[in-house]
Parts: structure tokens; sequence; C-alpha cells
């Protein structure tokens, strides 16, 4: 049987790491796959993985300590600062040892990186009879810098995988000189549920981490403006991120504490049963590669809303269609078209069975069979 690994920097909440527990679990039904992530940042996974899936630990008594480091400068604590820079240092020179010491040994067949780093790492250090595929996530958002990254790292890859077909056009004409094939296989929604929301309840929702890149504090303010007119909606956000504290004010300087609720991250089944008793998808990322949530959302029979400069919303929404996409990222238009979608329900219903169908496209069964044929190249 063939054996895949897949290296991941940790197995915690976010859109990569749900993305490789997905793709983990796809291929373990035809392969020997096993996952191995540098660090443990939980007891266990935060998103639940097959059993026949094997969880390797790198580091699994060390954990980052950016957090630490930058609140001892911020609290100009130098003797702390310094310690937790020394300890900085260590700790990434044992995740470069202890990969790299890992990859020269690995006896897979094929190897997966998920990680500008892993990439360079697995085309300087893999045995030569090993296929070699990266598979980036993230969208470059006019930094042309991190672009010309991701070309140095992968260019000896035999494959890097992208996850729009706007990603694998604009880096297959960067490295139309390289040995590496850029190819697009999108990410997969793994879990489809049998029932869809009724879209009758007086609430929106919206699903990810609470970074600046995600735009939260943008719905708090357009849910601020709605919520004059609309009292009675309210709205959920669920995740978590260093952008808490400062929603927490918002929400409390603005008096919305009884119609905003932060739920912090939570399992499967909470989110969808949170999407199942809501109407409305908001999405106000600065940028987004793909965007998982938008697919659950939709599975949900949910309309969606984006900006379009969450670039991998482009590729899902189909404007007037199964969403809306907001150009400029124009918060007056945002605020009048999801109005339109709560004065409307045969439109939210419309919407939301196209929605429904259009996530056919990302469903195991599809996407499975282009890893499958990706991974047999060798």
């Amino acid at each position: 049987m063939k054996k895949i690994t897949i290296l991941a920097l940790h197995l915690g909440f976010g859109g990569i790491e749900k993305s490789i527990v997905s793709l983990a679990n796809i291929l373990c039904t035809k392969y020997d796959v096993e996952i191995v992530t540098v660090y443990k940042l939980y007891d266990k996974p935060s998103f639940v993985i097959d059993e026949r899936v094997k969880v390797k630990y790198l580091l699994a008594n060390l954990k980052p300590n950016q957090k630490e480091f930058k609140q001892a400068v911020k609290n100009v604590k130098l003797v702390r600062a310094f310690k937790e820079g020394l300890k900085s240092l260590k700790i990434l020179g044992l995740r470069r040892s202890k990969t790299i010491q890992y990859i020269k040994k690995c006896d897979s067949n094929v190897i997966i990186a998920t990680r500008d780093i892993f990439d360079q790492w697995v085309s300087e250090y893999a045995s030569d009879n090993v296929l070699k595929i990266g598979w980036e996530h993230n969208h470059y958002h006019g930094d042309m810098k991190y672009a010309d990254r991701i070309v140095e790292c992968s260019k000896n890859l035999d494959y890097l995988v992208l996850v729009s077909k706007s990603l694998r056009n604009f880096y297959k004409e960067k490295m139309r000189n390289d040995n590496c094939q850029c190819v697009f296989i999108p990410n997969i929604i793994e879990y489809v549920p049998k029932q869809v929301s009724k879209l009758d309840e007086k609430r929106l929702i919206s699903i990810g981490r609470l970074s600046k890149e995600k735009g939260y504090m943008d719905l708090l303010v357009i849910f601020n403006n709605i919520h004059k007119d609309y009292p009675e909606w309210k709205l959920e956000i669920i995740g978590d991120g260093n952008e808490r504290g400062r929603l927490e004010k918002y929400i409390e300087d603005n008096a919305l504490g009884e119609f905003v609720t932060l739920h912090g991250f939570r399992e499967r089944d909470y989110i969808y049963d949170m999407l199942l008793k809501s109407s409305i998808y908001l999405m106000t990322s600065h940028t987004e590669s793909f965007g998982i949530v938008l697919l659950e959302a939709m599975s949900a029979g949910l309309p969606c809303i984006a900006f379009s400069s969450a670039e991998g919303a482009n590729e899902i929404i189909n404007s007037g269609s199964n969403g809306y996409l907001i150009k400029r990222r124009n918060m007056e238009v945002y605020i009048k078209k999801v109005e339109d979608l709560m004065d409307d329900i045969k439109v939210r219903k419309k919407i939301g069975v196209a929605a429904r169908k259009s996530i056919e496209r990302y469903t195991p069964l599809v996407v499975e069979q282009e890893w499958f044929k990706l991974v047999e190249k060798r």
C-alpha cells in the first residue's frame, strides 16, 4: 500500500488545519496516511481525524511563544523579552532540525507539504524517489515578496497544489520555467447536513478566526448600523483569536451585548446546529484564499454575502445567484444587501437553494478523485 505523509505545523483551530484533516480522512480510505505535525497545541487535534490516520508530533512538549515575546516587548519588560527571544530562537531551531531529520528518514512514497518552509525542506532533503507535493492555502493578496517566497520554496517540487483557479494561473505563469507543475484542487467540504435551514430565524451568523484579516470589526460596524432599523435580529460569531478583546469592547461600548454573541471555538455539531438556526451568512474578510466556511454555510442552505476582497469567495459565490459579492469593500452596499435579504424570505430561500446545489463540486466524492490521480503520478 502506498504511504503518504502530510507535514503540518500544528493541528489546532484554523482553515489550513481543517483542510489537512479532511484530506487525510479521504486519503486513508485508499492509502497508509500519517500526519506529521511540529507542535502539539492541545491535548487532541481540534478536528476529528479518522482512526486509520496516524498522527506524530515532532515537538510535543514545546509550543510557539510569539504571544509571550510580544507581550514582554509591549510591557517593556526587557529581561523577560530577552529570555522569550532566546526561547523563540531555540524553538525555531528545533523545528527546523527535527523536521529536516524526519524528512530525511521518511519512508513514504508521497510527502505533502502544507507551509512554505516545509516546501523548501522537502525539496532539499526528501529522497529522490519521493513524490514531492506542495499545498498552498494562502493568497498572496498583492504581497509579491510572499508570492516570490512561495515560488522559490516550491520550484523544485514535483507539484504545487493551489486551492483556487486564479492562484493556479498566477503561480503557473510565475513558475513557467521551473520543473514544478501547478495544479488546481479545491478544498473539501467533508460534511453536508441532511437538513437545511428554514431561513425564518432572525439571526445572522459568521464563523472564523478573530484576527484582523477576517474583518470582524467591520462586521460589528455593519451590524450596528443594521441593528438600528432591525433591533429584533441578532448576530452570532463563532471563533476565537487575538481580536476578541477589541470586539468585546466595541460590543460593550455600543450596547450590543444582548444582540451579539461571541461563541468562541466550537465543534462541528455545534456549528452546524447554529447554521441551521440562522438565515444569512456574513463574511467580511479582507483576504481569503478559499473560504471553506462559505461552503459550510451553503451546505446548510444559507445565502452568503462577502466582500470581493476575499479572493476565494469570488470562485465560490456567483453574485446574484447563490449569494452576493460586494465590490471595493463598500459598507453601504453591503448593509443594503443584508437588509434586502432580511426583508424578503422568498429571495433568501431562492438563493439558499442555489447555494446548497453549488457545493456539489467540493464534496469528497468529487475532490478525492483529483487527489487520488495526483498521488498516483509516481
